[in-house]
């Protein structure tokens, strides 16, 4: 039997998009449970052609090609089979707030269609997830060291502290590398893609793109000449050092070299 009482149904769902960005993404899979009041479940599942190329670096996450869904319906064709489905029921998912949710807000959005979300209760796993067991220091000592941080943020405690857990931390998991160039690859894998640490700015298809907000996919030798004072607004504003410096750059007409994977890959596609 389900845990909650419910007293209207709640659609427990699940998004994979061609990116990231609600604004500049399009959703190409849609799987939602829907559980009713009775505790029966429906379930819905919708592949979709998003209508947009699917970059192969979303393909290497959830492999996804353009050729799986080539023939397939886009959302616009089935908007109103899911708005059915979705009704007035309250909401469920892992982390949906931040992108399923309005992930699917903007796809009805972009048809035409309003869905409204207001109204509907959100029931995030993630939240009840980190309520329940923190995920911060003092819960690391407590889970690897067994005992309390009495002096939490006092920074030489706190030093202290980080210290003993990394020492718990590799007495537990002894599988753990040992070297910190192995540990680096492992717990800071760095995007070939990204021409910079944040992602803001992304090779596609050869070409340095924006990577965020309204602009993302355009290309910023293109804005260069165009909109020059958007990529202003990136070396004056709050971004990294190498996100400002590459902008800055490309002012100057200067601009770094495409990394060596992306134009392999490009070769093979182009003969596909």
């Amino acid at each position: 039997m389900f845990p909650i009482k419910l007293d209207r149904p709640l659609v427990i769902f699940d998004i994979e998009a061609t990116g990231l960005s609600p604004y500049a993404d399009r959703i190409i899979e849609l799987a939602a449970i829907r559980i009713n009041e009775d505790g029966t479940e429906n379930r819905g599942y919708w592949l979709l052609n998003p209508t947009v190329p699917i970059p192969i670096e979303t393909t290497a996450v959830h492999g996804i090609t353009d050729a799986d869904v080539k023939e397939c319906p886009t959302f616009g064709s089935k908007v109103l089979e899911i708005l059915g489905f979705f009704g007035d029921a309250d909401l469920g998912g892992f982390n949906l707030g931040r992108f399923d949710i309005p992930m699917l807000v903007e796809e009805f959005n972009r048809v035409g269609v309003e869905f409204k979300v207001s109204h509907r209760r959100i029931l995030d796993a993630q939240r009840i997830f980190h309520l329940r067991e923190p995920r911060d220091l003092s819960a690391a000592l407590a889970f690897y060291c067994g005992r309390t941080h009495n002096d939490a943020h006092g920074a030489e405690a706190d030093t202290q502290a980080t210290l003993d857990v990394l020492y718990g931390e590799f007495a537990k998991y002894q599988d753990l590398p040992r070297d910190m160039e192995t540990l680096d690859r492992l717990l800071n894998p760095k995007d070939p893609f990204n021409a910079d640490r944040a992602g803001c700015l992304r090779w596609v298809d050869g070409h340095l793109t924006i990577n965020f907000g309204r602009k993302k996919g355009k290309r910023v030798d293109e804005l260069v000449k165009s909109d020059p004072g958007f990529i202003k607004w990136i070396t004056k504003n709050d971004f990294g050092i190498d996100t400002r410096t590459i902008c800055a750059n490309a002012l100057k007409g200067i601009y770094p070299t495409p990394p060596q994977p992306k134009k392999q890959e490009e070769k093979g596609n182009s003969g596909q």
